[in-house]
């Protein structure tokens, strides 16, 4: 499919039959977050968006995102005895931000279990960053509410181990659009320009390929992600490697 070539979206009475699809058991959920829930209803009220019905989850997310904020941070200061409060500082914030948190909920396909509205349903929601991390701290505060701080750590070491293991209290405090930036004015250049040379996949699973350029360099370099936004961030990556910067 070219980039240019539309792709329709379902009809209101597909959304319809969408919304009210038949979810995946929430013990399957269960086993891949690692906590067994003694009241499943707060499991499914934190799988529970708000266009589908209340109880929804923006509680449990608030709750989530201090439980998560709190966990991350014991778990870097534990990793790195030696580090300055602003480097934990981003270190936490490269764990704790939307698109890490969307990538996680992916790795244990959490939107096969979101309930969505039609609107969303339409507009494939469950595959939206901020949805899905929404959806996933909200997990983290039903857990905490559920079986208390240990088994929120449990999920949240299980969820994100990845990216704690990945995690470097030493890494640059800015990100790499930002540091282009910052390099090319240095330099007195001219800002690059970004443009998206293509999209594929489904609606719901597009993958961006973006083109950074700097036209005064005669540079260019391209990157790839599930969002434009992840995508041009790679894009800057890559030309900050071929200007060796």
């Amino acid at each position: 499919m070219s980039a240019s070539t539309s792709i329709s979206r379902p009809t209101r009475k597909q959304a319809s039959a969408l919304a009210t699809r038949s979810l995946p058991k929430l013990s399957d959920l269960e086993r891949r977050v690692g906590h067994r829930f003694a009241n499943p209803a707060l499991l499914e009220q934190a799988l529970t968006h708000r266009s589908y019905g209340s109880p929804h989850n923006e509680r449990l997310e608030f709750l989530g995102d201090g439980v998560l904020g709190c966990v991350v941070a014991a778990e870097l200061c534990r990793r790195f005895p030696d580090s300055s409060e602003g480097e934990l500082s981003r270190a936490r914030a490269s764990i704790v931000r939307e698109a890490a948190l969307a990538e996680s909920a992916r790795a244990i396909g959490l939107s096969a279990f979101l309930r969505l509205g039609e609107g969303e349903v339409a507009n494939a929601g469950a595959e939206r960053d901020s949805t899905l991390a929404d959806a996933l701290e909200a997990v983290f505060g039903a857990t905490f509410l559920d079986g208390g701080y240990d088994a929120a750590r449990t999920v949240i070491a299980k969820c994100l181990g990845q990216a704690l293991e990945n995690a470097d209290a030493a890494a640059p405090a800015k990100d790499a659009k930002t540091q282009l930036q910052e390099y090319l004015q240095g330099k007195r250049r001219k800002l690059p320009t970004y443009r998206v040379a293509s999209t594929s996949g489904a609606a719901h699973k597009q993958v961006f390929e973006v083109e950074c350029v700097v036209e005064e360099l005669k540079l260019a370099a391209s990157g790839r992600g599930r969002s434009r936004r992840a995508a041009e961030q790679r894009a800057a990556e890559n030309l900050l490697k071929l200007l060796g910067a």
